[in-house]
């Protein structure tokens, strides 16, 4: 007989979801399904708002990245009040957002993804997680918590708040960085690059030749990619211009502000989050294994993916070391967390270059702000993808309208496609156990959600 088997929780993701897998009567997956049911509403209730009260609202939606969601919404708000920010303040956005970032990586490689890989991925749960690690290796562990706790820490002692942050205002920042600041936070950038050029190092030599033929097989799919580059074809993950690459590898660069002529988005009974799609692609949305429609990807792999290059020494590096083995666009979806840590390299070597930068201690930091009626498109490349806050004002400066698209929900159609794929691929003649439908969750767990 059929059979239903339902995976509630996944574990080791920053949020909610569950995976439902139906086995046909000879044991074998007929199909299976990630289910996302949490409910934010936040595009409705801003409506009325004044709009500078928005970006300190919408930090709420992620308590993991809520300098990209406040980050993204003064963008917005800017775009909606036809304000440019000041140099400074621009400078100081991005120093929070790539400090965010480089914390981030550090949180999801090591507390989330690392036990399968360094306990493993059928081992027993009860010691597959951060605490079977921190016993494993207690050394390494104690280092990542301080090396977390330092970027985070400087988040909080320099704006303020490190969660749920108010520091970002309308025409730039709050308040400007001193020198004193500057030089405490390039030292502890510096120490924070030490630990990511440690880690990618030992990922790469300790860790993901082990993986190899997992890396190669489980959650495998081919789709295209979005991600944000610079003038010159880089990464960046504060301003630029998004890149819509096919499975092929040719692409389409496109103004955050014209993101509906190239996107559009598709709601799926099983799920409350919104499916995007590429709209520009003229085929429509389907996630079928063999024959996919508007599919592409979002976050790390997507970013370095499009990007011509990394705009730093020791990230292009390393972009270079990984195209040398997996080409351009690499396809695997566990390749995600060697992406992650390529991230993470530029991150930190990003800070160290605004930090160096002798305009971030410009005390100018905001320009003029009045409130009007407008549209404004703020975009931000946040850990979990593409982050898009869209908003209309009226002539009292009001929330009008909202739409977001944020970086999980690129990821939706994809991820249900790489469970279907790990599901088929691993359960075989009603044959499950619990390292099978871990492995199983280990798609999911790859982009990150």
């Amino acid at each position: 007989m059929s059979q239903t088997i339902t995976i509630q929780p996944i574990t080791r993701i920053e949020g909610h979801a569950s995976i439902g897998i139906t086995l046909d009567d000879s044991g074998n997956v007929a199909d299976a399904r990630l289910s996302y049911m949490s409910l934010r509403g936040f595009e409705k209730f801003i409506e009325g708002k004044p709009a500078e009260e928005i970006p300190r609202i919408v930090s709420r939606i992620c308590g993991i990245c809520p300098w990209m969601h406040h980050l993204a919404s003064n963008k917005a708000v800017d775009g909606c009040f036809g304000v440019t920010p000041t140099p400074a303040g621009s400078k100081l956005r991005e120093l929070m957002q790539t400090i965010a970032h480089a914390e981030d990586k550090l949180l999801h490689f090591f507390f989330l993804a690392a036990a399968d890989f360094v306990i493993g991925p059928t081992a027993d749960y009860a010691v597959r997680n951060v605490i079977g690690i921190a016993q494993a290796n207690p050394e390494l562990a104690t280092q990542v918590v301080k090396t977390r706790q330092m970027a985070k820490m400087m988040l909080d002692k320099f704006s303020r708040k490190t969660i749920h942050p108010v520091a970002g205002v309308v025409g730039g920042f709050a308040k400007p960085l001193l020198e004193e600041e500057r030089k405490d936070m390039l030292d502890k950038m510096g120490q924070i690059l030490d630990f990511a050029l440690f880690t990618i190092d030992f990922a790469k030599k300790g860790i993901f030749p082990q993986y190899m033929e997992a890396i190669q097989t489980l959650g495998v799919i081919k789709t295209g990619f979005i991600g944000t580059v610079d003038a010159q074809g880089a990464l960046n993950l504060y301003d630029g211009k998004l890149r819509l690459m096919k499975a092929d590898g040719s692409f389409t660069d496109f103004a955050a502000q014209d993101y509906a002529n190239y996107i559009s988005e598709h709601v799926e009974p099983n799920s409350y989050g919104k499916y995007p799609y590429a709209r520009a692609w003229n085929e429509g949305f389907s996630m079928d294994l063999e024959h996919p429609k508007g599919i592409y990807r979002a976050n790390t792999l997507a970013r370095i993916n499009v990007a011509d290059k990394m705009a730093t020494p020791r990230a292009q590096a390393e972009l270079e070391e990984f195209r040398s083995l997996f080409g351009r666009p690499a396809q695997a979806t566990l390749l995600y967390h060697y992406a992650r840590l390529i991230e993470e390299v530029y991150a930190c070597e990003r800070a160290i270059e605004i930090l160096q930068d002798p305009e971030i201690t410009d005390p100018n930091v905001r320009a003029k702000v009045e409130p009007k009626a407008g549209r404004g498109v703020g975009c931000v490349e946040a850990p979990r993808g593409t982050l898009i806050h869209d908003y209309t004002t009226d002539q009292n400066g009001l929330i009008a309208h909202a739409n977001l698209i944020v970086g999980t929900t690129h990821n939706l159609g994809p991820m249900n496609m790489s469970v279907n794929q790990a599901a088929r691929a691993l359960i075989k003649d009603g044959n499950v156990n619990e390292g099978i439908l871990n492995q199983i969750e280990m798609a999911v767990r790859a982009y990150d959600p």
